[in-house]
């Protein structure tokens, strides 16, 4: 099966069947391929600033979510249609503009996702999550917790 022999059984093999090897290399691809992904997607992506040595100032629409289910925007209480007028408006005027969720942790993710299709919506592409810094669990590895401090420098994560 693995070669090519006379009619002779005792014949020595003449020839290699590569069929086999290329299918077991194929597979072998996909499956590292597939891994690779895998490994990649588990950092939190993130859209980090450019920045030379200084420059301009950012600009950042900040969205409050209470647990009473409503949104905070400067300090003003509005129902979405109002966060929608207001963050089209705030786009218009700095066009860089990066838009920060600070929900509360009673908030449920339905509600957080709404606000986040408004903000898109309103032609805001660029949107990170506010997050408190905790301590690690205790016994998790310290490479975790290196990769950990290097994936969050801000405090914020996009999705």
């Amino acid at each position: 099966m693995a070669g090519f022999s006379s009619n002779k059984p005792s014949a020595p093999i003449t020839g290699i069947n590569v069929t086999p090897l290329v299918d077991i290399t194929l597979v072998l691809l996909i499956i590292f391929m597939v891994t690779a992904k895998l490994v990649v997607s588990r950092a939190v992506p993130m859209d980090l600033p450019k920045a030379a040595t200084g420059g301009e100032v950012q600009q950042v629409f900040s969205v409050i979510l209470l647990p009473d289910h409503t949104i905070q925007v400067d300090g003003a209480k509005l129902d979405d249609a109002q966060l929608l007028a207001k963050a089209k408006s705030a786009l218009s005027t700095h066009p860089e503009l990066r838009a920060i969720i600070d929900a509360d942790g009673n908030v449920p993710h339905s509600r957080v996702l709404s606000t986040l299709d408004v903000l898109r919506q309103a032609g805001l592409s660029r949107v990170a999550f506010g997050v408190s810094p905790k301590p690690p669990l205790a016994g998790a590895a310290a490479e975790t917790q290196v990769s950990t401090q290097r994936a969050e420098p801000a405090g914020a994560v996009t999705p």
